[in-house]
């Protein structure tokens, strides 16, 4: 049968079951350039202009010296290794932007080492593309600055996949996968920290058409921990229509004291897993120490966690409709399809199925077998209840308008299906 899955998606899952890792997206062709330095680590010589493939720089430290403009190109050629950090603090434009891509044949440029983040970007209208960063010191791409925008690359095996500090800037159609190792980890304090696919501490900025897997470590707190998106005293964030597998949690939401994450929004992800525990989404009202988290959305999204040691969404410590609205979700679990105290949460539209539920089901939800495909097809067969059953929604529950197509590609028009798959 023919997949109906986006070519980008297909091909990143056949990497992933491969165990390896090579570049599966193309990256888009960056604007006319001012300058394209090259760099090989292999044949490279920094004394070298850099200006093309034959008088190719060798280390990354050439590209943190030179004064990049509006325009500039980075190649770095694929199969080669450095040691990092890649610091771009330049500042393109919308029209101009500074892009660091590969060349050449091979799997993609990768960047590591234990000492410092791979990749640190804390300039402005910057691009990355097609970049390993893997087995870094904290994150594998760090992004302090705004209106960046990483697409296409790899993250492996680093405590956070992409940590962003700064606003507006775009993590797209990018693999981060088997980000495990904890920063904080020790026994009592509840205090366990890290595997992070990606770590949300700014503002505005958006998540979207990413594969996202085995953000899963052990824990002396918790037992496991981790998580395919963590938002901490992040607002406004955008995480729209990402393949999440094998994480510990989709997406978990905290704020410290005198800080806030609020109006956060997740729409039209597909959430699957085969580890022993996990949830969907977890947040907090205001009894909680991180709490609360105002303002959270969570509409079209589809979740299937099998195992029994599960829970769809939790609500604790004071939730309200303040603090979570949920939309035209199927959530399936083997354990406790959601949990709200307090007023509860405002909830409809929705497909349910697990071991229990404490919550009120709101307008059109019901508890049944939702009659997806297979365990890693979410998409609907005929006859299921959520054919049909999702509500209409308005711009606002999107912060802006609705998304044109769904994660298949599918057009979001004529009567709503719960879910992240329409029919």
């Amino acid at each position: 049968m023919k997949s109906t899955r986006p070519r980008w998606i297909t091909a990143a899952l056949a990497t992933l079951t491969a165990g390896g890792l090579l570049v599966v997206v193309t990256p888009p062709a960056g604007a006319k350039a001012r300058n394209v330095y090259y760099v090989d680590s292999r044949r490279g010589d920094d004394s070298a202009p850099g200006t093309s493939p034959a008088k190719a720089w060798r280390s990354l430290e050439s590209v943190n010296a030179t004064e990049l403009r509006p325009g500039d190109v980075v190649l770095l050629r694929r199969g080669g290794s450095w040691q990092g950090p890649l610091r771009l603090g330049a500042r393109g434009t919308a029209a101009r932007p500074i892009s660091v891509e590969p060349y050449g044949k091979g799997p993609a440029p990768r960047i590591s080492g234990t000492d410092d983040d791979c990749v640190v970007l804390s300039g402005s209208h910057l691009l990355v593309a097609g970049v390993r960063a893997s087995n870094c010191r904290w994150s594998g791409f760090e992004l302090g600055g705004s209106r960046n925008e990483l697409n296409g690359v790899l993250a492996d095996r680093n405590v956070a996949g992409v940590h962003v500090i700064g606003s507006h800037n775009v993590i797209r159609n990018s693999v981060l996968t088997r980000n495990n190792r904890m920063s904080v980890n020790d026994s009592g304090g509840d205090n366990d920290s890290g595997a992070f696919g990606v770590l949300l501490n700014g503002d505005d900025n958006l998540v979207a058409r990413n594969v996202i897997t085995g953000s899963y470590a052990a824990s002396h707190d918790y037992g496991t921990d981790g998580a395919a998106v963590e938002v901490f005293n992040g607002d406004r964030n955008r995480v729209v229509q990402n393949i999440a597998r094998d994480n510990e949690t989709f997406v978990e939401l905290g704020a410290e004291k005198g800080k806030t994450a609020t109006g956060n929004l997740f729409a039209g992800n597909v959430v699957t897993s085969s580890q022993r525990r996990g949830s969907f989404l977890i947040t907090r009202g205001p009894g909680h120490a991180v709490g609360p988290v105002l303002g959270t959305v969570a509409v079209h999204n589809s979740v299937y966690l099998p195992a029994r040691d599960t829970i769809g969404w939790s609500c604790h410590d004071g939730c309200s409709p303040g603090i979570l609205r949920l939309r035209n979700n199927i959530v399936v679990v083997g354990g406790q399809m959601g949990f709200e105290d307090g007023k509860g949460a405002d909830e409809g539209g929705s497909v349910y199925q697990g071991e229990s539920r404490r919550f009120r089901l709101g307008p059109g939800s019901v508890v049944a077998d939702p009659r997806f495909r297979g365990r890693d097809d979410l998409r609907l067969r005929p006859g299921s209840p959520a054919l049909g059953r999702g509500l209409k929604l308005g711009p606002d529950w999107y912060g802006g308008s609705p998304p044109a197509r769904d994660v298949s590609g599918s057009p979001m028009s004529g009567p709503s299906d719960a879910g992240a798959y329409q029919h």
